[in-house]
């Protein structure tokens, strides 16, 4: 089922609800939305996963105010709905795995730090856009500051073509024309607002003291492949943050998802069905 849940008086996210049984709270990645797990979501309910995502304020069918872009904002909204899901008994998340992609994953990391990983038992981080997105001074991994500005920068003149651009780097393997459509379709349902300010959030915002606050058991699925979140930042993840696994998919680029996506979902519904490994 579909439906709205406000996290604040004026915002209200856009949920799909999917199957029964073990919950599973999703964050898609930017640009696009929750749609965008549409090949774990035609497969895992049927394996007794209840699949559970928002999409992000500023995405798809959710409101997009003119502010909230930041990562504490957007984890807010994810603890607002956790609260409400408890407060109304509707969802009852109260010992769910959480799974990030991209920027979700980011996201994701930054609720377990900020709100003491709350509800959580699990986190699964597939590509994720961590623990900084471009390269610093001290930090030599991520992109160029400057490509993340180009892409901003060509969000304001001309936010399709960006797109086009940005998603061929995306995938490792072969995908069809029609399904290159589809995805920059997902983007284009995206607020152009949002879109430019969680850019500037994925260029200014760093998660590396955030990582040491994770505490739950945690699986780091990443692209050898990936052009958009190298490697290398997955080996920073695994470094820093405690109980975590890393899992490598040695033909995936940034699209993890979709170019092994039997590979993915056949991992998820392991991990997810397993149980923990640190009491």
């Amino acid at each position: 089922m579909n439906y709205f849940i406000h996290v604040t008086p004026k915002t209200k996210l856009f949920v799909r609800d999917i199957g029964k049984g073990e919950p599973v709270l999703f964050l898609h990645g930017w640009p696009v939305n929750a749609k965008m797990y549409e090949y774990q979501f035609t497969t895992l309910p049927a394996r007794g996963i209840r699949c559970i995502a928002p999409d992000l304020r500023g995405f798809g069918k959710s409101d997009a105010p003119f502010t909230g872009y930041s990562y504490n904002q957007l984890a807010d909204d994810i603890r607002m709905l956790d609260d409400i899901r408890m407060l109304v008994e509707r969802l009852e998340l109260k010992n769910y795995t959480l799974v990030g992609f991209s920027m979700g994953g980011a996201i994701a990391i930054r609720y377990m730090s900020r709100h003491l990983g709350y509800g959580v038992k699990k986190l699964i981080l597939l590509g994720a856009a961590a623990p900084s997105f471009i390269q610093k001074t001290d930090f030599p991994y991520g992109l160029p500051s400057e490509e993340v500005n180009t892409i901003i920068q060509n969000t304001y003149r001309d936010r399709p073509n960006m797109l086009e651009e940005f998603g061929k780097k995306f995938f490792n393997q072969p995908i069809s024309s029609a399904f290159r459509g589809w995805f920059q379709d997902l983007g284009l349902e995206a607020s152009g607002h949002g879109t430019i300010k969680t850019a500037v959030s994925l260029r200014d915002e760093d998660l590396r003291e955030d990582l040491s606050q994770i505490f739950a058991e945690t699986y780091i699925l990443h692209g050898k492949k990936d052009q958009i979140c190298p490697f290398d930042l997955a080996k920073v993840m695994n470094r820093h943050i405690s109980f975590s696994t890393l899992l490598p998919f040695e033909n995936s680029g940034h699209g993890l998802f979709y170019d092994e996506r039997e590979k993915v979902n056949d991992t998820l519904i392991e991990l997810i069905a397993k149980s923990s490994a640190y009491k």
